[in-house]
Parts: structure tokens; sequence; C-alpha cells
């Protein structure tokens, strides 16, 4: 398995786990693709960017983690909350991912935006990861 399959479903286990982040958004608000008629609040895992890491000795991965936050609320303040929750779960978090291991894995920024119908956090992630050996 890729590293960034491997950190994808670490990521999905840890969300889908925490019991103070389903209790904002539900048991089955948490996917990889943005549905065509989506259900809010909803975090999509919308994409993980990866690019070689490796030093003169070790190999690695560093991986740009863009997740989504989706919301239908009247003002920003659910979408925001929903935001801070997964960045509590993910933040330095100390995932297992198989074959792999994870060096670091830190937020780096949170976008809010609108359209018509929904409020969306768009959060960056940064990991680093390094085959097992």
């Amino acid at each position: 398995m890729s590293a960034a399959s491997a950190l994808q479903k670490a990521i999905f286990a840890r969300l889908s786990g925490d019991v103070a982040l389903t209790a904002l958004i539900g048991g089955n608000a948490i996917t990889d693709r943005r549905l065509t008629t989506p259900t809010a609040p909803l975090i999509v895992i919308a994409g993980i960017d990866s690019a070689d890491h490796s030093t003169a000795t070790e190999p690695g991965e560093e991986h740009v983690v863009t997740l989504e936050v989706w919301s239908e609320a009247a003002g920003n303040r659910q979408g925001q909350t929903i935001a801070a929750a997964v960045r509590a779960a993910l933040h330095d978090a100390a995932l297992s991912l198989a074959g792999h291991r994870l060096v670091l894995l830190f937020h780096r920024e949170t976008r809010l935006t609108r359209d018509d119908r929904f409020h969306r956090a768009e959060m960056q992630f940064r990991a680093v990861t390094e085959p097992e050996t």
C-alpha cells in the first residue's frame, strides 16, 4: 500500500472514531469524494499531494492533505466548530500507518469560504512518512 493510501486510511479512521467530532457531524459524514447531492455537515478527504522527501540515507515522502468541511448552517460558526474538532483530532497526532511510519502531521492552514448554499472550511495538513523497516 502506498504511503498516501495508508495515510488516508489512518486519517479516516481517526476522524470516524472521534466521539466529539461525530457528535457534531453524525456517524456517516466523512467521505473521500464530494457527493452529487451532499447533505451537510460533511467532511471530505479532498486530496493528498505527495512528493519525495528522501534524505541521502533515508527514503521518505511529504504529503499535503486537503480536507473540506461543508456546512449548510446560516453562518460560519458550525463550520468553524467542526474544523476546530478536525484540527484537534489530527494536529500532531500519532497515527498508525500500514507499512509506513508517520514522522509528523501538522495543521498548516484553514480557509473559510461560502457559496449560495454552503459554508466551506478548506483545511491543509502537512505529513511526512517513511517506509517501515
